[in-house]
């Protein structure tokens, strides 16, 4: 009897680095980070020339909670906008939940950023919370690009415009114009994208990326809502600035909001590099580094960053509440 052909089989590809490995190195990374970012910064207060300099412990234990309390519950709210944002991206594609599952699911992302590399380390979650099956989730990680390249775009915009302002000593008015010009180029971009998008699927060979962007059809027929993604993008990224600013004045840090709405969306750019847990040592040293041109001293700014990535941490522990409370709900069920 010939014996039967053997089937070769191709071997599961290894990771580079063991999943455990990979982590204490983004660890180190990030511990690596903060201690530059508070690298000659004076933690206890000292006497210099008669007179008493505060250190940063003395910044902290001295603020005004309040002001940063204000701030948290405006991150809290904008994070809600940022959930029906989502929300309305997903639905064409098929996800008929209510509105507040999005905003939870959203908030459990927050949860999983803290712990994941990079600031958009919980998207991945965000995508599986919502799909009941591999195809699904996949569907759903286009709800959550959809989403995030909305957002990233209004940040652009933001930052862009910010910066404008600020280099070149632009009125109000200007730089409206330039926010509007900036505007109506990514909007362009957007919808010149969706109009060739059944083209590009056409073009592409049968594999995964068609697949993926076969997904996204839905969106051409509402080239609107994208618009309408833009526009709530606008109102987060401008929230998040704002809450930003709130929570630095319990630090005695006070600038005017064009500096805030150029040295927030630039600082969450740099986190979404996935080089460190949750953005954490990026934010310290951008914000540090961003505040620095304004004159601010580097503990007043390393404070900032601190009290910014506190509410981060609160906020993504309402996430975690939230996961907990609907894991447990699933197994009595």
């Amino acid at each position: 009897m010939a014996e039967a052909p053997r089937l070769e089989t191709t071997p599961p590809r290894r990771p580079l680095l063991h999943p455990w490995l990979n982590l204490a190195l983004r660890v180190g990374v990030t511990v690596a980070l903060l201690a530059y970012a508070v690298r000659g910064v004076e933690w206890f207060d000292r006497e210099v020339d008669g007179r008493v300099e505060k250190g940063m412990a003395s910044v902290l234990t001295q603020a005004d909670w309040s002001w940063w309390a204000a701030g948290l519950l405006l991150a809290v709210l904008v994070q809600v906008v940022a959930g029906i944002r989502w929300a309305e991206l997903a639905r064409p594609l098929g996800f008929e939940f209510p509105r507040l599952l999005f905003v939870r699911r959203f908030f459990e992302g927050m949860f999983f950023s803290l712990c994941l590399p990079s600031s958009i380390g919980g998207d991945v979650v965000k995508a599986y919370r919502i799909g009941d099956s591999t195809p699904r989730r996949l569907l759903a990680g286009c709800t959550v690009l959809a989403d995030r390249l909305t957002g990233l775009s209004a940040l652009a915009v933001l930052g862009g415009a910010a910066l404008a302002a600020r280099k070149y000593d632009l009125s109000l008015m200007a730089t409206l114009l330039v926010a509007g010009g900036l505007l109506a180029v990514a909007l362009a971009a957007f919808l010149l994208a969706l109009a060739f998008l059944d083209r590009i699927v056409g073009l592409l060979p049968e594999g995964p990326a068609r697949r993926f962007l076969a997904q996204l059809l839905p969106y051409q027929q509402r080239p609107s809502l994208i618009a309408k993604a833009v526009g709530w993008s606008f109102l987060v990224q401008a929230g998040g600035a704002v809450s930003v600013a709130v929570s630095a004045r319990a630090l005695g840090v006070e600038q005017p909001l064009s500096v805030w709405f150029s040295v927030v969306p630039l600082v969450a750019l740099a986190m979404v590099l996935p080089i460190s847990i949750g953005g954490f040592g990026v934010r310290e040293n951008a914000t540090a580094f961003l505040l620095s041109e304004q004159g601010v001293p580097a503990d007043r700014a390393i404070g900032v960053a601190l009290l910014w990535g506190l509410s981060q941490i609160a906020i993504g522990l309402v996430g975690g509440v939230l996961f907990m409370l609907d894991r447990s709900a699933e197994k009595s069920s």
